[in-house]
């Protein structure tokens, strides 16, 4: 018989229903009787005991939030009788003594990675196409419509097949055609953003970093870059990005300038005859073993519910364990989801160095969304909140299960390119594609995503493997769900099992055995980071 309640952990004042519990219902936990006071959904959580007004409320071990008013044991916790809090932090105070997971069974398993001459492994070889400015998206728009058509599978799908029996008047059109790629080792992607230009430099100088490691990624065999010439992100500035992340890079990048070519029709007639001799020489890449110490995961969650603290990203954070304790990286984003466990991430910083800057990097953030008139305190959704998510803390709380238990080897701001192994805090806001955009230019070669409510978020160049926290979902929505961690939640599999699971899985998409539910969407999502002003 599956559990009705949990507590998360054992210091946790609060429990949260496993299933929907009706109000009078009498629950035994932990040798107690609990009453339901009233009528609570599964996910939501019960006040474990009685709270005075303004009494603490943990969860996670952690501080969540603060009541609002008396609350009775039994009683379903809301927004309305519980608020965000959290414990402020000032300094390391601790280190930590951590136990790795034994790892002697993945020792020897390897990937069939694409080895670039600097060292680095990817799990896709793509050419990319991409814009230093807005002005560009027109031109790269054409691009993707040529090259896809003419390289790339092209499919007519069943809602393009619907139209088209329309417009005939209903006469039937149920084929679907299908032709084969022209390339088998290269994939053609393209880019487009809203950035470059208008803004503020500081805006143009993250971009070009953030383009630079996209290029730098392994995942990328090359690039063609379109600029117009005036925009604040000029070629020069790219070029530095790309030399500050790899002085010694000499993966191929062919570059055009618009205002120096002349009209629209030569540059694209350029641009085609060139990418397209560069593309074949990237095909002759072929997939080679790897060892997974070469792994670069990023961990990001969105559309988070009340089960994804408690299933999902917990394994995520396992396999972020195995992956440091194999020599592999691990990168954990979304800093304003890291609001109320600020203390024990810097305790599990390597030093102090790296504590400094992630509290440095935190209180800046923190003042940039207070200035503009809000807080951490908004930053869970209304799905978020329907689904038993109602402070930002309690959010955080689970959303940092994403990083396991390993010490934290670096710190990174955004736009910076991973260079330590071992588990990475990379600094982005929570906006579930900025997040993974960011990851992604920092170096991550693949990304787990968990959701409890469905996103079917996806990336240019990095497979991205959605993980469901709850089983009705991966049923509800097959098509973007790749893993289901919903057999924690009924007791029948353990998170160390899960994990394990999920890094055959990895290793599967890595080696390209394995294609994820986005990339058979096509889905494609590149949002920068814009911190500043529109001048």
């Amino acid at each position: 018989m599956q559990k009705q309640l949990i507590k998360v952990h054992p210091s946790d004042n609060v429990i949260v229903a496993l299933v929907d519990l009706n109000e009078g219902e009498k629950v035994t936990f932990e040798g107690t009787t609990i009453t339901i006071t009233k009528s609570v959904k599964a996910k939501h959580k019960i006040a474990a005991q009685d709270f005075e007004k303004g009494d603490r409320i943990v969860m996670y071990g952690v501080l969540v939030g603060k009541a609002n008013t008396t609350i009775e044991k039994g009683e379903v916790l809301t927004t309305i009788n519980v608020t965000h809090q959290s414990e402020k932090v000032f300094e390391k105070t601790g280190s930590i003594s951590w136990v790795a997971p034994n790892v002697e069974k993945w020792k020897d398993k390897t990937f069939l990675g694409y080895h670039r001459e600097d060292g680095q492994v990817g799990t896709e070889n793509v050419w990319l196409f991409f814009p230093l400015v807005f002005c560009e998206n027109r031109n790269i728009e054409i691009l993707k419509e040529i090259f896809e058509k003419e390289l790339l599978k092209h499919k007519v799908n069943k809602h393009q097949m619907l139209l088209r029996s329309l417009v005939n008047s209903g006469a039937s059109a149920d084929e679907e055609t299908v032709s084969e790629n022209v390339f088998e080792n290269i994939d053609v992607k393209f880019i487009t953003h809203q950035g470059g230009c208008g803004g503020i430099r500081q805006d143009s100088e993250l971009l070009a970093k953030l383009l630079a490691g996209y290029v730098n990624n392994p995942n990328v065999a090359g690039a063609t870059v379109l600029s117009l010439g005036c925009q604040n992100l000029q070629i020069e500035i790219f070029k530095q990005a790309l030399q500050t992340i790899n002085p010694n890079s000499k993966k191929p990048i062919i570059i055009y300038e618009q205002q120096k070519m002349g009209t629209v029709d030569e540059m694209l007639s350029a641009i085609i005859k060139d990418s397209f001799e560069a593309i074949k020489e990237a095909n002759k890449i072929q997939r080679k073993p790897a060892p997974l110490s070469k792994l670069r995961v990023g961990l990001e969650c969105g559309g988070s519910d009340g089960f994804s603290g408690i299933s999902a990203n917990p394994t995520l954070g396992h396999v972020s364990d195995l992956l440091a304790a194999l020599g592999g990286t691990a990168i954990l984003s979304e800093f304003p989801e890291l609001c109320g466990v600020e203390q024990e991430l810097v305790n599990r910083c390597v030093n102090e160095e790296k504590g400094e800057k992630f509290l440095a990097l935190m209180k800046a953030f923190e003042k940039t969304v207070v200035d503009a008139g809000s807080g951490f305190d908004m930053n869970p959704s209304p799905g978020n909140i329907k689904d038993g998510l109602i402070t930002d803390a309690m959010k955080s709380a689970g959303a940092a299960k994403k990083g396991g238990t390993s010490p934290v080897c670096d710190v990174l701001d955004y736009g910076e390119y991973v260079s330590t192994t071992g588990l990475n805090l990379l600094n982005t806001p929570g906006n579930d594609v900025e997040s993974t955009t960011a990851m992604v230019g920092s170096g991550a070669t693949l990304v787990l995503f968990t959701t409890g409510l469905g996103t079917p978020t996806g990336n240019p160049i990095a497979p991205i493997i959605k993980v469901s926290s709850n089983s009705e979902l991966a049923q509800k929505m097959p098509d973007i769900i790749d893993i289901d961690t919903g057999a924690i939640i009924r007791g029948e599999k353990t998170i160390e099992e899960m994990g394990e699971e999920m890094l055959h899985f990895i290793i599967d998409v890595a080696s390209g055995k394995t294609i994820t539910k986005a990339k058979l969407l096509n889905q494609n999502d590149f949002i920068p980071w814009k911190r500043g002003v529109s001048l």
